[in-house]
């Protein structure tokens, strides 16, 4: 009666001793096709992030370079404020002289030819 009660558990224990190693031997290729699996289904959507993320930072760099240069611009109109004044002088001036001349050339121009005296467009 021992024997077969030692047969039994000597039985037990190389059941458990087997089953343990199918299960230590199992373990890492279920993870490794878990991790597959996992890779697989998620790998598309990533592509997709990567591609959009990709696309968004040309178009920042393109929105930066476009207000890097107008800040630029801008700064470059200020720094330019005393040649726009100087344009005023000038345009003035020059108003002023086209009228005085407008004034002398028609005291010079007989009554006929005068565009006030024929009624011309000038």
């Amino acid at each position: 009666m021992e024997d077969q009660e030692m047969q039994l558990k000597v039985r037990r224990v190389s059941d458990k001793f087997t089953e343990s190693m199918y299960v230590l031997a199992n373990e890492p290729s279920v993870a490794l096709y878990r991790l597959q699996e996992h890779v697989r289904r998620s790998l598309p959507e990533l592509v997709q992030h990567k591609t959009d993320m990709q696309s968004w930072e040309e178009q920042s760099q393109g929105a930066i370079y476009t207000v890097e240069y107008a800040c630029s611009a801008v700064k470059s109109m200020t720094n330019s404020s005393m040649y726009f004044k100087n344009i005023d002088g000038l345009l003035r001036q020059a108003i002023s002289i086209k009228e005085q001349v407008s004034t002398n050339s028609m005291w010079l121009l007989p009554n006929s030819t005068h565009p006030c005296v024929t009624g011309a467009n000038g």
